[in-house]
């Protein structure tokens, strides 16, 4: 009949046992040690520029430094401000039209990606390429393009019977010609973070719908959309994120001397564009704090539609 026998610790082990930080607390203390860092750096470049910024918006605050308390009255003055307003739809439509096609492609390009192609990587490497091309290089190139004589597109265009189009004049052609730019340059980008999400998804869901008679498009329905629910999630998000602030491609778009303004009639200014505007053309940062907070809001409510969204489509499922 085996007895079961302690054997006393060693004084090593009793010295490593009383040592601080070895037991739960100190684990606990060493995991919050490690991801203090990033609540630091979030909290001096993220969280004080934030409050800073709306404390500002509450000031008449001058480019010199002349300030003085105003309450809500930038506020107030933001409502019935018409270029404010057009800043806003500006920013709306150029968000729709550059991130709904830059969304949908990327989606199909990484499931192009995905397949067993010959120089596969060349391939993924290569829709790297516009992203990490010079967004000034980027501007120059397509307001080339577009230009209203002698651009490429137009005379593609005139070959259809198209007259030639002023891009630059109307609204509606500008907002296409920067929505082109913007989904040329972060298509790709996109794409490949989908690409590593369907790495993820099970080869064997495939095979087994292939066996079932699923065709691709039924494939890419079924299986890849829900699979990549939370990155598609994601990718919008951020896309939002990008799209509400977009400043340097229209910006370029409408080289000269008073490039901010987007344009002779504002028609493609940006509520980012009209922010730089009122602080560093008219200095006045209190304005343009309250532009930019009216901005964060507009954001935090279009993040929160989405994770409303999601949360409905988990419940369908």
């Amino acid at each position: 009949m085996a007895t079961l026998t302690s054997t006393p610790a060693t004084p090593a082990q009793r010295r490593r046992r009383a040592r601080p930080g070895r037991g739960p607390r100190g684990e606990q203390v060493a995991g919050y040690a490690f991801i203090s860092p990033f609540f630091l750096v979030f909290a001096v470049f993220g969280l004080f520029p934030l409050l800073f910024t709306f404390w500002v918006s509450l000031h008449d605050w001058s480019l010199l430094g002349d300030r003085s308390w105003s309450g809500l009255g930038n506020y107030s003055k933001l409502l019935g401000d018409d270029h404010f307003w057009n800043a806003l739809r500006n920013t709306l439509g150029i968000f729709v039209l550059a991130t709904v096609p830059q969304l949908l492609l990327s989606l199909v390009l990484a499931q192009l990606l995905n397949q067993r192609l010959r120089a596969r990587t060349l391939w993924r490497m290569g829709v790297l390429l516009p992203n990490i091309t010079s967004i000034a290089a980027v501007g120059i190139i397509f307001t080339l393009l577009f230009a209203r004589d002698f651009g490429l597109v137009n005379w593609l265009l005139g070959h259809v019977g198209v007259e030639p189009i002023a891009w630059q004049q109307h609204r509606w052609s500008s907002w296409l010609a920067i929505s082109v730019m913007v989904d040329w340059r972060w298509t790709g980008y996109n794409a490949l973070i989908f690409l590593a999400a369907l790495q993820a998804v099970p080869r064997e869901l495939y095979d087994a719908a292939s066996i079932d008679g699923a065709g691709p498009v039924q494939q890419f329905r079924h299986i890849t959309v829900p699979m990549l629910r939370p990155t598609i999630v994601f990718v919008t998000l951020v896309a939002t994120i990008g799209g509400m602030q977009l400043f340097t491609e229209p910006l370029l778009f409408n080289s000269g001397a008073n490039a901010i303004t987007g344009g002779t009639t504002r028609q493609f200014q940006t509520l980012t564009m009209y922010v730089y505007e009122q602080a560093f053309t008219g200095q006045e940062f209190g304005y343009a704090s309250s532009v930019a907070w009216v901005m964060f809001i507009v954001i935090a409510l279009i993040g929160a539609l989405n994770a409303l969204l999601l949360r409905r489509l988990r419940g369908v499922q």
